[in-house]
């Protein structure tokens, strides 16, 4: 049976792991369950999955697994995803393939779908509820599950094999193979077409009144979810911002990011696609924004799948945790609740514009969410308290949130990734930053205006009812 998962194949073999030992092939089709990667453009299970299927003369099928409780996920969320898988359905019918969509939990309907298919391929998150449905799924198939990785340039374990330190400590780790899989993906075509699997899906024009999911917080008004307008996306900021993006990207009163990360999070833009498509220009901005995009965001995959507790403060270094503690006695210049906090009513205009502006739109500026993070520490009762109080925020109201980078992003406001710097009250060692360095660095008051403007051009009824 080694034939049916090492064929010849276009994909590298370290994005690929056998995850069960099953070797019933007799099934009817091919089943690829679409979890973490919500695209059909370069997506190496889904042409994994169609090599699989030529291989094995069957037909092929898409699922995907809707839940109503992905931890913390609202209708904002949702809508975003959504959208998207809108697309995907548009996209497969154009390459012949059927996508099935059930309103269940994703590991429930793929042992679902699995029960007459040949093999199971799957697609890679690093969240530990995401390893568990893999897990599960794959005791209980009768076929054989496969996981190919698609959502890092580099494979998390060919980077290394460890939790890394720093950026530092993997950047010439993932650089060593960069040669090897920064290549384009050959699209595959399907010999077979599809079939319908003996599945109801979903309507999915009408799923998003049906579900039973948080709608205290509106979809954002200014993104909207799908391949296709992350591409758009894309074009204009390698056209418009990319050449300026080193020496302005960390500037909140201007707008020179790619806005790639919430698409990135749904898993619909691959971060190959983006790489080649950056690489491709003499760019000045080219080697700084392919830092962010491939050595920062894949150390915080590294930093979910090494580290089981990232989503608590003792995922920090030991030095981090340690000071933090010897300093949660001290006393705080300002003390505010949560939901002082997530009203954005400081005494800070620069703070309360950041909390804002992701509310209103889904999306902070980089540079904003690590002072944002940084005043959180500084301004809550204890290191804990802002640690749980940040991830809730965060999760809560961007659209790139519950995943490994909005982790690790609130994490380093804590140490993660880090070295210890000048101690001074609250925040011991850990990196501090002050409203006198935003106004030193930039024009911030501008930043906080374009915020306010943003407000005006949102529904006085929809703001004044709280429902954002």
């Amino acid at each position: 049976m080694e034939s049916v998962i090492f064929i010849k194949s276009e994909i590298e073999p370290e994005r690929i792991n056998l995850l069960n030992e099953m070797d019933n092939t007799s099934g009817d089709y091919v089943a690829y369950w679409m979890q973490a990667s919500c695209r059909v453009n370069y997506n190496h299970a889904f042409e994994y999955a169609i090599e699989q299927a030529n291989h094995l003369k069957k037909p092929l099928v898409v699922y995907f697994g809707l839940t109503d409780n992905f931890p913390d996920a609202n209708i904002r969320h949702y809508t975003f995803l959504v959208e998207g898988l809108q697309e995907v359905e548009r996209s497969l019918e154009d390459r012949g393939v059927h996508l099935v969509v059930l309103r269940k939990s994703p590991e429930i309907g793929a042992v679902d779908i699995g029960e007459n298919a040949s093999i199971l391929i799957t697609d890679r998150g690093y969240l530990n509820i995401q390893r568990l449905w893999r897990s599960y799924a794959a005791q209980n198939l009768g076929c054989r599950m496969v996981q190919v990785e698609t959502d890092v340039v580099v494979p998390v374990e060919t980077a290394s094999p460890k939790e890394e330190y720093a950026a530092a400590t993997i950047r010439r780790k993932i650089q060593a193979h960069l040669d090897r899989f920064l290549k384009p993906i050959k699209s595959q075509k399907l010999n077979i077409n599809s079939v319908e699997a003996g599945l109801d899906t979903i309507n999915l024009d009408k799923i998003l009144k049906k579900m039973n999911v948080d709608r205290t917080v509106d979809e954002a008004p200014y993104l909207r979810g799908g391949t296709s307008k992350a591409l758009q996306k894309l074009d204009n900021f390698i056209e418009n911002k990319l050449e300026h993006f080193s020496d302005l990207r960390n500037n909140p009163a201007e707008d020179y990011l790619s806005n790639m990360s919430p698409y990135l999070h749904f898993g619909q833009i691959s971060p190959l696609h983006i790489a080649l498509q950056v690489s491709r220009t003499d760019s000045p901005g080219m080697e700084s924004y392919l830092e962010e995009l491939i050595v920062r965001r894949e150390l915080s995959m590294n930093f979910t799948h090494y580290n089981p507790h990232y989503q608590e403060l003792n995922s920090l270094p030991e030095w981090a945790y340690k000071t933090l503690q010897i300093h949660e006695g001290d006393t705080r210049p300002y003390l505010y609740s949560q939901e002082e906090l997530e009203s954005g009513e400081t005494h800070d205009p620069y703070w309360n514009a950041a909390q804002k502006e992701m509310v209103y739109t889904g999306k902070m500026h980089g540079y904003m969410r690590m002072y944002w993070g940084k005043k959180i520490l500084e301004w809550t009762e204890t290191p804990r308290e802002a640690y749980q109080t940040a991830l809730y925020l965060n999760n809560k109201y961007e659209l790139d949130g519950r995943d490994p980078n909005g982790f690790t992003g609130v994490a380093w406001c804590f140490g993660k990734h880090d070295r210890a710097w000048k101690e001074r009250k609250v925040f011991g060692k850990v990196r501090y930053m002050n409203d006198k360095g935003l106004e030193r660095k930039f024009k911030i008051k501008e930043y906080v205006d374009r915020v306010d403007g943003l407000a005006e051009l949102i529904d006085e009824d929809i703001w004044m009812s709280g429902s954002l």
